[in-house]
């Protein structure tokens, strides 16, 4: 029986580890099936500009893992049972369950509506692609009432995606009036030179900026804020944060507060020993000592850390503990400008940032380089990929820890040894 390996989730962090362990592991031994509830890959850094009307590319997954011996199956996760190892699922057919021998959970984030009334039922977000889509509709209908007609669009939040968003709407659809609610002080967390480039930004395009503003609910044509302002809106868009799939909690897994699960340094499961977590769904802390925060560059770090863990495990090798780190700060402000704010070890923006079209690209060049590697999850695949030490079972739980080299296995010395 082959050892079965299931990864919830196919976004960024999910796909990519599930190429990697299909690329290294022996299919003779091994089996990788991953569950994903859309039959493409969604480049959720790229949401903002397909709500605002540009073409974004979504490789299908069934392509994406043709020939690499990966198993897809479309279907929503309902639940995780991890004393049953089991995993249950919807679909069009009725769903039903799936074991598993070593469960990789990066099912990812969702946004929060934070208790707020109205949110989930007037206001749009681009958390994913089918919202993204409903937003675009909205906007294309809002630009239908001609030159000097158009609508007012409200965005709320002023982290990175509320930024990204209210400047691609801007930029995309001149047409339309554009402002951006702050909770606090815009950019608080750039650098003072990387503020003045965003409020520059803010005023080239068009942005009206209301700092300091709380919203308290939001309705069909209007969002109420905190002070008793009544701000008319055509569309609002929320993105006021993140919250992770509550799947994880229930299921007895160790969370933290906020759902995320608890790992150790190599992205296992601090209660359940066979169950790693990436990206967004994994409270991970870094190489500074504080959590790595829900981000694109955090899904890839902890996916290189879950990949040398469970490939050293259940092979028996050294698993080389590779960087968790958190490097800064990348705000698309548009096609042709942006913001690259470094970070120290405290998580503090440095002094000194880069900002316009050289920025511009360097993120476009990431992002293409992101769905390439996803796109490609098998590159260079070894003709020769390793053997599992012992039977799947071996690995299943903390009884199987002393059934063969790396069952158990701990850090020394910046490496991870059994």
């Amino acid at each position: 029986m082959k050892h079965r390996i299931v990864v919830l989730g196919a976004g960024y962090a999910g796909a990519f580890v599930a190429g990697n362990l299909a690329r290294r592991l022996s299919p003779a031994d091994a089996e990788v099936t991953v569950v994903n509830a859309e039959p493409d890959f969604v480049q959720r850094l790229r949401l903002h500009q397909l709500a605002a009307g540009q073409e974004v590319e979504a490789p299908q997954l069934a392509d994406v893992f043709a020939g690499t011996g990966i198993r897809l199956r479309l279907a929503r996760v309902t639940a995780v049972d991890p004393e049953r190892r089991v995993v249950a699922v919807a679909d069009a057919d009725g769903g039903g369950e799936l074991g598993y021998d070593t469960l990789l959970y990066a099912l990812g984030s969702h946004g929060d509506h934070r208790g707020v009334p109205g949110v989930a039922e007037h206001a749009f977000d681009i958390a994913a692609r089918p919202s993204a889509l409903r937003l675009r509709e909205r906007l294309d209908s809002l630009g239908r009432r001609g030159e000097g007609e158009g609508g007012r669009v409200l965005v709320v939040g002023d982290g990175l995606t509320g930024i990204e968003t209210a400047a691609e709407i801007a930029e995309s659809r001149p047409g339309l009036s554009v402002a951006l609610i702050a909770h606090g002080e815009l950019g608080a967390r750039l650098s003072a030179g990387a503020r003045g480039h965003l409020r520059r930004a803010c005023d080239r395009l068009g942005i009206t900026v209301l700092e300091h503003t709380s919203v308290e609910a939001v309705e069909a044509a209007r969002v109420r804020c905190a002070d008793g302002t009544a701000l008319a809106s055509d569309a609002t868009v929320w993105a006021a944060g993140f919250a992770v799939n509550p799947i994880a909690a229930a299921s007895g897994l160790e969370v933290t507060g906020n759902g995320r699960i608890v790992v150790d340094r190599t992205m296992r499961s601090v209660s359940h020993p066979n169950v790693y977590a990436v990206g967004d769904s994994a409270h991970a802390i870094g190489d500074n000592g504080l959590p790595l925060p829900m981000s694109c560059a955090s899904a890839g770090y902890t996916g290189k850390q879950a990949i040398e863990a469970i490939v050293g495990r259940l092979t028996g090798r050294t698993i080389a503990t590779t960087k968790l780190v958190y490097p800064g700060n990348h705000i698309s402000l548009g096609r042709r400008d942006g913001i690259l704010q470094l970070v120290d070890d405290e998580a503090r923006a440095k002094p000194t940032y880069l900002g316009g079209r050289r920025a511009a690209r360097i993120k476009a060049g990431i992002l293409r380089l992101s769905l390439w590697a996803t796109s490609h999850p098998t590159f260079g695949m070894p003709k020769r990929r390793r053997r599992l030490v012992a039977a799947p079972g071996a690995f299943a739980g903390e009884g199987a820890r002393a059934a063969g080299p790396g069952a158990g296995a701990s850090v020394r010395g910046g490496r991870v040894a059994a």
